[in-house]
């Protein structure tokens, strides 16, 4: 897992100064009432699979994170033909960006069609060195949404969304307060965090544990 990282560079993430309470609300949880409150689905959670599926995956991820992206690339594909793509389970990411790039690509994910964010989400996962290490990754993240069919007039427009912005920095906040996030990924199974290592064979096993019997 990829932690917080320091005060300085949590600053360039724009996160109005609240870097040294992260840290400090991510040791205390909030009550059991809260947390489930915070991880029930919403209206603007993006869904991989069947909203009515029983079991419930939450991942806090940050886009930048290169263990969120092996996930994405070397473990979520099996869960999601074993799992996601049978109704059994779906996925809800949720943004838990560590740095500016990972913040600003979120934005841009976000304002993708709802029917592409996932499909951009692997993009930027797949491609990740390539922007995140850019000297101009603002730029790059225009040419990726731009192959997945999303303008450069559309990107700039969503990375200026000042309401956007900080709809996602206030759901980190959140997490870190309310659920004691304090790495990426982070992940929530029927509402219980789950502590191991996130392999496909752990996740058959959970995720096994937790469905209907027939």
């Amino acid at each position: 897992m990829q932690r917080i990282r320091s005060a300085a560079i949590m600053a360039s993430l724009v996160l109005f100064a609240v870097a040294a309470p992260l840290a400090r609300a991510a040791s205390a949880p909030a009550n059991p009432a809260t947390r489930q409150a915070v991880l029930a689905p919403r209206k603007n959670d993006r869904i991989l699979g069947n909203p009515n599926a029983p079991i419930t995956i939450i991942e806090y991820a940050s886009l930048s994170c290169p263990h969120c992206a092996h996930f994405a690339e070397d473990v979520l594909p099996d869960i999601k033909k074993k799992w996601i793509d049978t109704g059994k389970a779906k996925l809800i990411l949720r943004d838990f960006p560590l740095d500016e790039p990972a913040l600003k690509a979120a934005m841009v994910a976000r304002c993708a069609p709802p029917d592409r964010f996932y499909p951009f989400v692997d993009a930027l996962f797949a491609d990740q060195p390539q922007w995140v290490l850019a000297h101009d990754y603002q730029q790059a993240l225009v040419r990726i949404a731009e192959l997945g069919g999303i303008s450069a007039k559309t990107v700039d427009a969503c990375l200026k969304n000042k309401a956007l912005e900080d709809s996602i920095v206030r759901e980190r906040l959140t997490a870190a307060t309310d659920l004691g996030v304090d790495a990426t990924p982070t992940f929530f199974v029927n509402g219980k965090k789950y502590t191991g290592e996130p392999t496909v064979a752990a996740f058959n096993q959970l995720l096994s544990s937790l469905a209907p019997k027939a």
